[in-house]
């Protein structure tokens, strides 16, 4: 319903921020790293919005980037997790982090997070790999892409599929990989790379 909200930070507390927009005062829950990030009071600022609907709940959820928009949902998407998990997830990992820790079956990372128990971690690796290999098969069937990945590089593999989870699709991935400097590059460092130069 609403792609984003911008107008004027009227007031920031732990778990929420209000933006004033033409006079009405919109009320965003966000992660803790949002709310450090997102400026000071009386700013003009802007956050991509995810509008929340339960039976006993209609919230709006906030983030600065689409990355975190994105790692939102697909933890929605996660059966038994909720809003208020998901968002205290963003608030103790980074969205690349946290693709890098599917994509590789880090589970430790992820029962790091306060309130994810082995279990939930465990479902979120398996579920949320489950559509990785999903969104893999598609796109082989519309495979005219290019081949970057000269010498099987395993890391640039992992690579790609964390930024997959991202919300990123291979096509796009693979022109942005196919113009970078890789070398001795670790995984996170190239999620990361990978993600400056996608957000553009």
């Amino acid at each position: 319903m609403f792609a984003y909200i911008k107008g004027t930070l009227e007031e920031k507390s732990s778990n929420y921020v209000v933006i004033d927009v033409g006079g009405i005062g919109y009320q965003i829950f966000m992660s803790n790293i949002s709310i450090n990030e997102i400026g000071e009071i009386g700013k003009n600022v802007k956050v991509h919005t995810y509008y929340y609907v339960r039976e006993d709940n209609i919230s709006l959820y906030g983030f600065l980037t689409k990355e975190e928009l994105k790692m939102f949902e697909l933890l929605l998407s996660v059966s038994g997790i909720g809003a208020k998990s998901a968002i205290a997830m963003l608030s103790n990992i980074t969205p690349s982090s946290f693709a890098f820790a599917v994509v590789s079956n880090d589970i430790a990372k992820l029962k790091k997070v306060p309130g994810i128990g082995p279990k939930t971690a465990q479902r979120i690796v398996l579920e949320l790999q489950d559509k990785l290999k999903a969104e893999q098969e598609l796109a082989k069937v519309d495979d005219e892409q290019i081949d970057i990945q000269d010498n099987n590089d395993e890391n640039i593999s992992e690579a790609i599929a964390a930024l997959q989870i991202l919300g990123y699709n291979k096509k796009e991935i693979d022109k942005v990989f196919e113009n970078m400097d890789k070398t001795d590059l670790s995984v996170e460092d190239l999620i990361k790379k990978g993600l400056s130069l996608l957000a553009r």
